[in-house]
């Protein structure tokens, strides 16, 4: 029988890695983790998911004292923005969680190999200068940035940045143009706006937030617009130019048409993200990527490649922190012989604006394609917490099989969202119908109550509307 250094090694610390190296430890494996960072927990801990919260956060409270929702309940302010501040606090956010890992790590006595990995074979990597043998091999490398075709990025100028260069900017621009309408760019746009910035949003596609539900997508441009966010929907970017501190964008309708352009102090690139598997050495190991530049697993994460396996952002389905973790369990599981599963059709979605976005399962679009459907909207200015929080926006939407009335999808607009949704997983994992829901006593007043409301619609009988 060969003999290894590590039962398992995993490539890449991010909430898949480091999950999956921490797991594996709890199961009683060898493990060690390959990370080229300086600190744990990949982009999510520093440069994505954790300081873009702390930011948001800080940035609502200036929001609501300089715009009047403060001021509307009785509190009158007259903020004055501290942005060195501001960063200070998400920077300690950082590195509270950051060295929380590490201590994780040392607790469950996962070793830490500092550097970047390359395969030699099936169950060997180099590190550095040093040769590392695993029984099992994780590739957890993340996603990082797609780069758009005629406009440089480079974070140190502060003038054309990336989610990463957007969250480090030293002072609020007077015009920022925010390439994409997705999560990360309303998310980022969000906070500049409510600094003072003038925020552009230029989107491809006629609505925003590709892959939500269309009513959500729909009264997402209503209340961006509403709060000042200027919106450019099916308008393509195609090129840059930068002079000073100014860029200049080149724009044309997506349709085709004449082309235009758009003068900003700040342009932040925010068009998606792509796998990490350059580098990797992979072609030692005979292992490719499909078209998307992701690896192809089977239903237990295992590669083609005997001895490895591969989660998080590198294979197929959405790229999300939460989705990684799951999956860095389930296949410590696996390789320890126990079963790790996830349920790729209950993953919820989060967008952190304000208010918040939120889903799980299909949307409206997708049910109907698979059958009859029955879906019910309750309106949050109709939810009585919303309403003495002076949160009227959006809505709690319920999707359900017009026959069984198990629930396909749940949607919600609402200050909490990312938190109500929880409830509408652990209903879809139990294979919940919406009756299930509306017979579940909910706390009043609180907003979930919306969900409860929106499933008695599903059967046509709510109570507050």
């Amino acid at each position: 029988m060969a003999e290894y250094d590590y039962d398992v090694l995993i490539i890449g610390a991010g909430p898949g890695g480091y999950v999956a190296a921490i797991r594996a430890a709890q199961l009683g494996l060898k493990t060690a983790c390959v990370e080229s960072r300086a600190t744990l927990g990949g982009t999510c801990l520093n440069v994505g998911c954790i300081p873009s919260k702390a930011m948001l956060h800080a940035s609502e409270f200036f929001d609501a004292a300089a715009n009047g929702t403060m001021a509307s309940m009785g509190v009158e302010v007259t903020p004055k923005l501290n942005l060195p501040k501001m960063h200070e606090q998400r920077i300690d956010a950082v590195e509270g969680l950051t060295k929380g890992i590490e201590f994780l790590f040392k607790k469950n006595k996962v070793d830490w190999k500092k550097g970047h990995a390359t395969f030699v074979d099936a169950h060997t990597v180099k590190v550095g200068e040093e040769t590392v043998t695993a029984k099992d091999i994780v590739i957890a490398t993340g996603s990082s940035v797609t780069p758009l075709p005629g406009v440089e990025v480079d974070n140190d100028k502060q003038v054309v940045v990336d989610s990463t260069g957007a969250l480090e900017l030293k002072a609020v621009p007077k015009t920022m143009v925010v390439i994409g309408g997705g999560v990360i760019g309303l998310e980022m746009g969000s906070i500049w706006r409510r600094l003072g910035a003038k925020v552009i949003v230029v989107e491809y596609l006629d609505q925003l937030l590709p892959g939500m539900d269309l009513d959500v997508r729909k009264e997402a441009a209503k209340i961006f617009k509403k709060q000042g966010m200027e919106l450019r929907l099916g308008t393509k970017v195609t090129g840059c130019t930068v002079k000073g501190k100014k860029a200049t964008l080149t724009l044309e309708p997506a349709a085709g048409g004449e082309a235009s352009t758009l003068e900003a102090d700040c342009v932040l690139v925010s068009i998606g993200r792509r796998p990490n598997t350059s580098g990797l050495g992979l072609e030692n190991i005979g292992l490719e990527v499909n078209q998307r530049g992701q690896i192809e697993i089977d239903h237990d994460f295992r590669t083609k490649v005997p001895g490895v396996w591969a989660v998080g952002d590198i294979v197929p389905g959405p790229m999300l922190a939460h989705k990684a973790e799951d999956e860095g369990i389930a296949v410590a599981e696996n390789i320890a012989g126990q079963t790790g599963i996830v349920n790729h059709a209950v993953i919820p979605g989060v967008v952190y604006t304000w208010p918040e976005f939120a889903g799980v399962g299909m949307t409206e679009e997708e049910a109907k394609a698979r059958g009859p459907v029955k879906t019910s909207k309750f309106p949050m200015m109709a939810n009585s917490r919303a309403k003495t929080n002076h949160e009227p926006d959006g809505f709690v939407k319920v999707i359900a099989d017009a026959e069984t009335d198990r629930v396909l999808g749940v949607w919600a607009i609402a200050s909490v969202a990312g938190t109500m949704i929880a409830e509408a997983a652990i209903a879809m994992e139990f294979g919940a119908t919406s009756e299930d829901i509306a017979y579940t006593c909910h706390a009043h007043p609180t907003h979930a109550e919306a969900i409860k409301e929106a499933a008695m619609g599903v059967r046509g009988k709510p109570i507050h509307i």
